[in-house]
């Protein structure tokens, strides 16, 4: 019904201003905030080891309770990732994947799951396949938004506006770093949810979480409505509990990685693949027990 207004009206802002429409994950997050649960948000690096095995693991992390997956695109030059993604991308690069394919493994995503699912990209493979052609396949396709990780908000206009016209997210970084004002800044640019670094460097499982993260998450909040996930570092049951109440989502991503890498280094076979199935869902059902049951219950915050 919406898109035949949309024609009658012949008019783009008509479909973006109604109210009744809403992202996946839009809908999710509103969904978790009901609930009083922090959200699980799972990376993985598409096409690794190839992109049947990707299918393979986003249907195992959407059973398993992951609430949005952010699917890497491999780049030559991953500047902000750590070594477990940077093998990752290496391995994807060579199985042949590029944006184009990953788009093509949205749409088979979509034959079998309504998951929220992110394109998480450098820019580079963006503006080369350019930003009006990339935002209406990425839409076509099933994705529900974008974050690329090398762009700032004040580069961003055209790259917001062609999204936007589509009906996807922007979702933006914000770092320890970031002052009161960049924050702002930043999140004025986001929708669908803010994704907040826990810690300066690149990408990585750790043990502990940062002492200054509280800090972060409280100035987050200070200067935005939307809701906050924080990735870099996080990998375990116990960092879903510290950041109950403070989070409204934790991003899980070396850790995930790793899983995979573990299970595939005597090969890729359909063995391997299921195994790292396998370990991918416990992962994520974990980590999801420890979201609806510890600490991380929102009616605990302070």
């Amino acid at each position: 019904m919406h898109l035949a207004l949309l024609t009658a009206f012949g008019g783009l802002s008509i479909f973006l201003d109604s109210p009744i429409l809403k992202t996946r994950i839009q809908e999710r997050f509103r969904t978790l905030r009901e609930a009083g649960e922090l959200g699980i948000v799972a990376y993985l690096t598409a096409g690794d080891p190839s992109l049947d095995a990707t299918l393979e693991f986003v249907l195992a992390l959407a059973a398993a309770g992951a609430d949005v997956i952010e699917l890497g695109v491999p780049f030559s030059d991953p500047l902000a990732d750590g070594p477990t993604i940077q093998r990752a991308s290496e391995r994807a690069l060579k199985s042949g994947t590029t944006l184009a394919r990953v788009l093509d493994l949205v749409r088979r995503i979509r034959k079998s799951s309504e998951v929220p699912l992110v394109l998480f990209s450098y820019f580079n493979p963006i503006l080369q396949m350019g930003l009006e052609k990339f935002a209406s396949a990425a839409r076509a396709a099933g994705a529900d938004g974008v974050l690329a990780t090398d762009l700032t908000p004040e580069e961003a206009e055209d790259y917001r506006r062609a999204l936007g016209a589509h009906h996807l997210d922007t979702i933006f970084l914000g770092a320890p770093t970031s002052t009161d004002e960049r924050l702002a800044k930043i999140a004025n640019c986001s929708s669908g949810f803010l994704y907040l670094i826990s810690r300066t460097g690149v990408t990585g499982a750790k043990d502990a979480l940062p002492d200054d993260l509280p800090a972060l998450l409280r100035r987050a909040r200070a200067v935005s409505e939307l809701p906050l996930a924080v990735g870099f570092g996080i990998s375990l049951p116990s960092h879903v509990s510290v950041l109950g109440g403070l989070a409204d989502a934790a991003v899980v991503g070396s850790a995930l990685v790793s899983e995979i890498e573990n299970a595939t280094k005597s090969g890729a076979q359909a063995s391997s693949i299921d195994d790292a199935a396998s370990a991918l869902g416990r992962k994520v059902r974990a980590l999801k027990h420890a979201a609806r049951h510890g600490l991380s219950r929102r009616e605990v915050a302070p």
